[in-house]
C-alpha cells in the first residue's frame, strides 16, 4: 500500500462530482463536520458506554466517549503525519497532511452503530438468534445471511449506517469520504469470517467496501484503522478508570497508581510534585489521566513510525499498544484487568446489562414477528412505529430481518426503554 493512494478524497455515492472549493475546509473537515451535526451522532448522548445513564453523578456515554476518542486520534494523526513527511519528504505534495482530520473524523463515527446499553445491546441481537427464539429464521436463510446475524457487531453496523442507501436517503449515505469509512472498518472481512464475533461489514454492504478497497489499494486493514483503534483502546480504557473512581468504586490510591504505572519514575516524581499544588482529588486524579494518555499517545506514534513498512505491507500483527514498550503494555494490562474485575463486572453495570438484554430481546421478537406476518392486526400497529426508510416490507426476508435490526439498533437507551414499557402496558398516555 502507499500514502498517495491510501489518502483519498473521493466520496462514496459522488464519485464523479467535482465542485469547486467554497471555504476553507478540506473534504476531511467536511466529513467531521458533517458527522457531527447528524442525527445518530447526537443519539449517542444517550447511550450506555458502560455505566447506566443518567446518575446523579456525571460519567460518560457514547458521545462524550467519542469526542474524546475524536480529540486523540487527531493528535495521534498529525503526530504521525510530521513523523512521515521527515521520513519522507517526498510526500510533502500529497495530501499526508490531512492524516488528523480522516483520524478524527473517523474516531466520530466508529461507535455510531452500536446499540442501545453498551456491548451487551450486541450480544442480546446476537444471542436472540444464536439462542434465541430467532432460531427458527436460520432456515430461511443462507448461511452467509445468517452468519450477519448472529455475529451481529457494532464495527459492522457503523459501516453500514454511514455507506448503505436506506430507503429516502441519498446515494452513497451519508457521502463520506473512501479514506475516512475505510479508517473505521477494523476487521475489513465478512461476517463469515468472523474471528471472536467481530468483522467488518454485512452482505449488503461487501460490494461497496470492495469498491473503496480496490480505488485506496488496501491488501487488509487501512493503515489509520491502527490510529482510530489506538484512539479508542486508549480513551475507553483510562477514561473507564477515571469514572469507576467518581463512582468509588475504585480508592484515589488505586487509581493514582494506574494511570501513573505508564510513566517513567523519574516522571511519576514530578508528576506527584505537581499534583500537591491541588486539593481536590479528582482533579488530581484529572491530571493523572492526562498524564497516562500523553504517554501513550507518544508511545503508540513512535510504534506506528517503527512499523511503518510492516502496516503498510500488512503484515503488522497486533495493534499499537500491544507492541508498545514492556512498561506502557505492562501498565495497560493491569488497567484492563482491573476494569474487567472491579468495572465491568460491579452490579451496576451488570444489572443495565441484564435489563438491555430483555428490552432488545422483546423488541426485536415482536418486531420481527410483525415483520414476517405484516396482515395481523398487532403487526400493524407496531410497524406504524418503523420510520419508513426501513424497508420491514421487502419480499426478500434478510433485507425484513435487517430492517428491523436498522430500526432497534438505532435507538437510544431511553427511546428503547420508552417503547418497551408501552408494548408491555407499563407506560400509557394520560387520558
Amino acid at each position: 500500500m502507499n500514502w498517495q493512494q491510501l489518502i483519498s478524497n473521493k466520496r462514496l455515492g459522488q464519485e464523479e462530482l467535482h465542485l469547486g472549493k467554497k471555504d476553507d475546509r478540506t473534504e476531511f473537515n467536511r466529513d467531521y463536520d458533517r458527522l457531527i451535526f447528524s442525527a445518530p451522532f447526537r443519539r449517542l448522548q444517550n447511550k450506555t458506554q458502560v455505566f447506566p445513564l443518567p446518575g446523579s453523578i456525571f460519567v460518560h456515554n457514547r458521545l462524550t466517549h467519542s469526542l474524546e476518542v475524536a480529540s486523540v486520534g487527531r493528535s495521534l494523526g498529525n503526530d504521525v503525519s510530521r513523523r512521515l513527511l521527515k521520513v519522507h519528504p517526498e510526500l510533502h505534495d500529497s495530501q499526508i497532511d490531512e492524516i488528523g482530520s480522516i483520524v478524527s473524523a473517523a474516531c466520530l463515527a466508529h461507535d455510531m452503530g452500536n446499540p442501545p446499553f453498551g456491548h451487551s445491546g450486541e450480544k442480546a441481537i446476537a444471542t436472540f438468534f444464536s439462542e434465541g427464539p430467532g432460531l427458527k429464521y436460520k432456515d430461511l436463510l443462507t448461511p452467509e445471511q445468517w452468519s450477519d446475524f448472529v455475529h451481529f457487531d457494532g464495527n459492522a453496523n457503523a459501516f453500514r449506517l454511514l455507506a448503505h442507501q436506506f430507503k429516502g436517503r441519498r446515494k452513497g449515505g451519508f457521502v463520506l469520504t473512501y479514506s475516512t469509512l475505510a479508517s473505521i472498518v477494523k476487521y475489513p472481512f465478512p461476517s463469515s469470517k468472523a474471528t471472536k464475533q467481530k468483522f467488518g461489514y454485512f452482505i449488503p454492504e461487501a460490494e461497496t467496501y470492495a469498491k473503496i478497497s480496490e480505488e485506496l489499494g488496501l491488501t487488509g486493514r487501512h493503515p489509520l484503522v491502527y490510529l482510530v483503534e489506538a484512539a479508542d483502546d486508549i480513551c475507553y480504557e483510562i477514561m473507564d478508570i477515571e469514572d469507576a473512581h467518581k463512582l468509588k468504586i475504585l480508592s484515589y490510591e488505586e487509581t493514582k497508581d494506574l494511570m501513573l504505572g505508564f510513566v517513567s519514575d523519574e516522571s511519576r516524581q514530578r508528576i506527584l510534585e505537581r499534583a500537591n499544588d491541588v486539593d481536590d482529588e479528582n482533579e488530581r486524579v484529572v491530571f493523572f489521566r492526562s498524564c497516562a494518555i500523553g504517554t501513550m499517545e507518544r508511545e503508540c506514534v513512535n510504534v506506528f513510525i517503527e512499523n511503518e513498512e510492516a502496516i503498510l505491507n500488512g503484515t503488522f500483527e497486533g495493534s499499537l499498544i500491544e507492541n508498545a514498550s514492556p512498561q506502557v503494555r505492562e501498565a495497560y494490562d493491569k488497567c484492563v484487568e482491573v476494569a474487567f474485575n472491579r468495572i465491568y463486572h460491579c452490579r451496576e453495570v451488570v444489572n443495565i446489562e441484564l435489563a438491555g438484554y430483555k428490552i432488545i430481546r422483546t423488541l426485536i421478537e415482536l418486531f420481527c414477528n410483525a415483520a414476517m406476518n405484516p396482515d395481523q392486526a398487532y403487526s400493524e400497529l407496531l410497524l406504524d412505529r418503523v420510520s419508513s426508510q426501513y424497508e420491514v416490507d421487502s419480499p426478500d426476508v434478510y433485507t425484513r430481518i435487517m430492517a428491523v435490526l436498522d430500526f432497534v439498533s438505532g435507538m437510544t437507551d431511553v427511546f428503547a426503554l420508552d417503547l418497551y414499557r408501552k408494548i408491555n402496558g407499563e407506560s400509557l398516555p394520560m387520558i
